[in-house]
């Protein structure tokens, strides 16, 4: 485990190229959070496979598979597709960024059971941690040996000035020792959501919704220092106090203009199905109305203001949450690490992701009648 920009890559990357190059494993299972991340990080990154030592694999896209030349295989699995790892087998496997899976219970699991080749399968889980079940599960085995790794240990591979904006951001908070220091935080003291509560309400979608909506809280600026854009989709079924959510999508941006942010909420709009978009106004109402409209022309855009603090308007969503009527239809680390820190002690920028959240739900949920929203 590490903190961010602590070389983890790198280290899982050596431990498979060793296996390889010793033929100490013959099909090594390589598993990360999309396919996109295991080709670009783990795969042809700058600590990747393809990287590193003299005997370097070469890459065949059809099949995913690197192949080196004393005949070792890796195979590339995304974490999005549990069921892709039924039915193979392997005597190692390296699983990058387990804590910012879709599914990491389901996919560790059907992992585990293609573990079965050669005479000490064994597994490399390389990640940023976060207070999960499945990874919790790892380091309590008794065949678990846990390293830890600091973002200062590897300061000589990284840009001075990425951790001087990290060390700024979270100096002296519970984030600075999970996020930098890669230490286990169980819950941040006063936050407005706990991990556990939140993990025992992920389910699959398995009904039809009456109503989907996508969210979006955007910033007032553009650029590397600017607030993210909050852009979460949401649905709901049900009548009255029977009426529950599910959220189904972050698709949350930071740094883009306004055009590139729409153009994201309309993706995405398309893909959950969404007929409406709800968009905090407060900063900029008709000219978020108005680029929002030119992107998704076929969107009902409502422009909504903020009345009171941004604690305020979530309390009602967070007691929505420990009713049990909202549920996650995936893990959305981004969105639950913000959730799980909002409200604490030490909480520091923008609660962008959360924002849009709680406009979406208050929305599907309370109607959009209740004091918090106002409708343009």
């Amino acid at each position: 485990m590490g903190g961010r920009g602590a070389g983890k890559t790198r280290a899982g990357a050596e431990w498979v190229s060793a296996l390889a190059r010793r033929r100490k494993a013959g099909r090594i299972a390589l598993v990360g959070p999309t396919f996109h991340d295991v080709r670009e990080v783990m795969v042809e990154g700058n600590s990747g496979l393809r990287s590193l030592g003299r005997m370097r694999p070469a890459y065949e896209a059809s099949r995913k598979r690197l192949v080196w030349a004393n005949g070792a295989q890796a195979f590339c699995f995304s974490a999005e597709d549990p069921e892709s790892l039924r039915g193979p087998q392997f005597d190692a496997a390296w699983c990058d960024e387990l804590c910012f899976w879709a599914h990491p219970d389901e996919t560790l699991a059907t992992l585990e059971h293609g573990m079965r080749l050669g005479e000490r399968p064994r597994m490399m889980v390389t990640t940023t941690p976060r207070p999960i079940a499945a990874l919790k599960r790892l380091m309590a085995a008794r065949d678990t040996v846990v390293t830890r790794s600091s973002t200062w240990e590897n300061k000589g591979n990284v840009a001075a000035d990425f951790i001087a904006a990290l060390n700024e951001r979270w100096a002296g908070t519970a984030r600075h020792r999970q996020e930098l220091m890669g230490e286990l935080i169980e819950d941040f003291e006063g936050a407005l959501w706990l991990r556990r509560d939140i993990e025992a309400l992920r389910q699959r979608l398995d009904e039809p919704f009456d109503r989907v909506v996508v969210a979006v809280d955007p910033p007032v600026s553009a650029g590397a220092n600017a607030d993210t854009c909050g852009i979460i989709a949401a649905a709901a079924v049900g009548e009255g106090r029977a009426r529950r959510a599910v959220v189904l999508a972050d698709a949350s941006v930071q740094g883009a203009l306004p055009h590139v942010w729409a153009a994201k909420v309309a993706a995405l709009a398309g893909t959950v199905g969404a007929t409406s978009i709800v968009a905090e106004g407060n900063n900029g109402g008709e000219l978020v109305r108005g680029v929002l409209q030119a992107a998704a022309p076929d969107c009902v855009v409502r422009i909504v203001h903020a009345r009171f603090g941004k604690r305020a308007r979530a309390e009602p969503i967070a007691a929505l949450y420990a009713q049990g009527r909202v549920k996650h239809a995936a893990a959305f680390p981004a969105l639950e690490d913000e959730m799980c820190a909002f409200g604490a002690d030490g909480f520091a920028g923008s609660p962008d992701r959360v924002d849009a959240l709680v406009w979406a739900l208050t929305d599907l949920l309370l109607g959009g009648e209740g004091p918090r929203i106002r409708a343009l």
